[in-house]
């Protein structure tokens, strides 16, 4: 014969009322544990929080504060708005060091370190044609550096007629040609701007970035600026 199993007795009325009174006592004495312990959590991320947002204003305000700081430095500052690779910043940084000495100007260094953004600051006295002449030959190198090192000669600042001589050093001339064409088509009577952005086939010619050969040169039925 197969022996029957003994089915299991539930529990008692008493004994569920004993199980829940314990259970509440011990909820009693921990809960009180797990708050405290909850809030301490709470507090500890709320100072961290604070001290992050205290960092991140410090950093801003170095930030905004360091311009106005060349502007006591100096009688004047060329700001300059190169972009280059990010890995490449160390040896940026090196090469306007250099320019330094090469030019006898100072140049504190303002810059978005996240995407490679330079806003090298060139101090000088612009009562001085002659440290005037050295200051923009100072950025013009700078912006050629950052070119050669892959980048780009404005970040956010634009063109204008400030950098067109290195529009001849980033682009070439279809790249030039295809951007006045885009122009052309917008403002075909040459009347937004005139001079800027966009240098002429002779001004990268004399920058001597590029060669006539004979005269010629390409859609010669676009306007130049």
């Amino acid at each position: 014969m197969t022996p029957r199993r003994r089915p299991r007795r539930g529990f008692t009325l008493i004994e569920l009322l004993v199980v829940i009174s314990i259970i509440g006592v011990l909820v009693g004495l921990l809960l009180p544990a797990i708050n405290s312990a909850r809030e301490a959590s709470r507090r500890a991320q709320c100072q961290n929080n604070m001290r992050q947002l205290g960092l991140a204003l410090s950093a801003f305000a170095g930030r905004k504060n360091a311009f106005p700081a060349a502007g006591r430095a100096s009688p004047a500052y060329y700001c300059m708005d190169g972009t280059i690779p990010r890995r490449h910043l160390a040896q940026m940084l090196t090469a306007i060091q250099a320019m330094e000495r090469k030019y006898g100007l100072s140049c504190p260094n303002v810059f978005h370190a996240g995407d490679g953004n330079l806003h090298p600051l060139i101090l000088f006295d612009d009562s001085d044609p002659a440290a005037v002449a050295r200051a923009e030959e100072f950025g013009a190198e700078i912006l050629e550096q950052t070119v050669r090192l892959g980048g780009t000669i404005s970040g956010e600042h634009g063109v204008g007629v400030e950098k067109l001589n290195q529009m001849c050093s980033q682009f070439d001339r279809p790249t030039l040609d295809a951007f006045l064409a885009v122009k052309h088509a917008f403002d075909p009577g040459g009347l937004l701007n005139p001079g800027k952005v966009v240098p002429s086939l002779h001004r990268c010619a004399e920058y001597g970035k590029m060669k006539l050969r004979a005269g010629h040169e390409p859609f010669p039925d676009l306007p130049r600026f």
